[in-house]
């Protein structure tokens, strides 16, 4: 059976700025989890990587994946 990495384990951080770094995370993981091959991954980063909407689009899932975060977080008050 294949043992998995334990990455999430709270979504509680000390500050906005370790929710972030958490936030662009879980937008890496999800990647990986939707396409394991890292070699394709690899090639397809050409695709976006001067594509100015696929830049903006996985902007605004990092913006959701931090809104959560700040949500679980009591926006760090």
């Amino acid at each position: 059976m294949e043992t998995k990495e334990i990455y999430l384990e709270s979504l509680i951080t000390g500050t906005p700025q370790e929710g972030r770094e958490l936030a662009i995370k879980l937008a890496r993981k999800s990647i990986a989890a939707i396409q394991p091959d890292s070699e394709t991954r690899k090639k397809l980063r050409s695709d976006y990587a001067e594509d100015t909407a696929k830049l903006i689009a996985s902007s605004q899932v990092i913006a959701t994946e931090f809104q959560t975060i700040a949500m679980a977080n009591n926006f760090w008050k």
